[in-house]
């Protein structure tokens, strides 16, 4: 179980198979529980997509359209969900290119870009839906290293501007330094909660503590 408050940023960490991208992917509707409840702002939500719930998701293979420019990849969703104008969903998508600094790469194709271009513009795609929350599932895990830094900044201004954040990654230190909450999960329990202070200085857990040594 577990609450978010609104502009709190979360971060799941565990080990791989626990249970976080399965929870990710229940809160935007891919997976249907089987058991339990899912709220937001005291709603119930059903199984609908992520942005019929205000979600924002980000996914860590990008998942754009490769025959779509990038301007058109970040517009198909306002349209198609949201039933703006083409002329509304232009401005809109070039608004948040410009946020998350790739804008000049606007008539480009997703194969034309690097990896860390590729997560920029799928950023900028999930706030097009301008969610109440935004989910991310270990959103620089398949970039080259070096490519990392610029998404992560990006994400970190997003948490500056007080925006709900869920996030699964093993960047220990970008969650250490951004992090309202960290949740620590283990085979699909929650092991330890807390403060990033908590938590990386003196977590409960004794496999939360062997986790958080080994990955920094």
């Amino acid at each position: 179980s577990l609450n978010i408050s609104a502009g709190e940023f979360l971060t799941l960490l565990g080990p791989s198979g626990s249970g976080k991208t399965t929870l990710l992917m229940a809160l935007a509707g891919f997976v249907r529980p089987d058991s339990g409840s899912i709220k937001f702002d005291e709603q119930e939500m059903i199984a609908t997509a992520p942005q019929k719930r205000g979600l924002g998701m980000v996914f860590q293979s990008f998942n754009l359209w490769s025959h779509m420019s990038v301007l058109q990849n970040v517009m198909e969703g306002p349209i198609q969900v949201l039933n703006l104008t083409p002329e509304e969903a232009e401005f809109r998508a070039v608004k948040y290119l410009k946020k998350v600094g790739i804008d000049d790469k606007i008539s480009f194709y997703p194969s034309q870009l690097s990896g860390g271009q590729q997560q920029r513009v799928a950023i900028a795609r999930a706030l097009a839906m301008e969610p109440k929350a935004l989910l991310f599932d270990e959103p620089t895990s398949a970039l080259d290293p070096e490519l990392v830094g610029e998404v992560l900044r990006v994400m970190k201004d997003l948490a500056e501007e007080g925006r709900t954040m869920i996030v699964v990654t093993h960047e220990m230190g970008f969650a250490k330094e951004v992090s309202d909450r960290i949740m620590f999960i283990h085979q699909g329990q929650v092991e330890e909660e807390g403060t990033p202070k908590q938590v990386f200085g003196n977590a409960n857990s004794e496999r939360c503590r062997d986790f958080l040594a080994s990955s920094l």
